[in-house]
């Protein structure tokens, strides 16, 4: 499977957007990075520069490849109700993203680590499948063998809050998707309509 290994930090100064969802790649250079990188001002984009930049961000933030990022637009579009929350409850429903949102790993790459090492369990059973599509119901554990990994310890306690449509047991190292996200839980900083704009164009 194709991964993005790039530089994190660097990706986000371009995009101009947290990857991580807590600013510190922002906080010391917030601007472009390379030499035309400026800290007073940044480089104006065109309509079609803007539509592109939102899709990079909304698909660098969940870590996927420019081929898996259009498949699940493509389910998106084909699904009833509005596309653009469609896409993000696809993008929240992956095993990766919920093990990243119930805490067992401090980011989403490292969430998909965990599932690749087959390290989870979904309703009782190994899947490793970061892409995997979850319904809501399901529970997601770690393995018991690995219940005392050092990784997952440190991310849970690191933890404070909890989104509303997980919950969690930390002590079990146990969570249960509850229900599906509404639009208005998740990343206000992304406008879906200039995604949608873009595979439109």
């Amino acid at each position: 499977m194709a991964r993005n290994t790039g530089p994190t930090w660097r990706i986000s100064r371009r995009l101009n957007f947290s990857i991580l969802e807590t600013g510190e790649e922002l906080t010391k250079r917030p601007y472009i990075p390379g030499q035309h990188g400026s800290p007073s001002k940044r480089i104006k984009q065109s309509n079609y520069g803007l539509q592109k930049a939102e899709k990079q961000k909304l698909r660098h933030l969940y870590g996927l490849s420019e081929k898996q990022f259009f498949n699940t637009y493509t389910k998106a579009v084909a699904m009833q109700g509005v596309t653009g929350t469609n896409l993000f409850v696809m993008l929240e429903s992956r095993l990766d993203n919920l093990v990243y949102r119930m805490g067992f790993a401090s980011t989403r790459k490292q969430a998909r680590q965990l599932v690749n090492h087959g390290h989870i369990l979904v309703n009782g059973k190994k899947v490793d499948i970061p892409s995997a599509q979850i319904n809501v119901g399901s529970t997601i554990e770690v393995k018991e063998k690995s219940r005392n990994n050092s990784f997952i310890a440190e991310s849970l306690e690191a933890t404070v809050s909890f989104k509303d449509y997980v919950e969690v047991d930390k002590d079990a190292r146990k969570g249960k998707y509850v229900r599906l996200p509404e639009r208005k839980e998740l990343t206000p900083e992304i406008n879906e309509l200039l995604v949608i704009e873009y595979y439109n164009r």
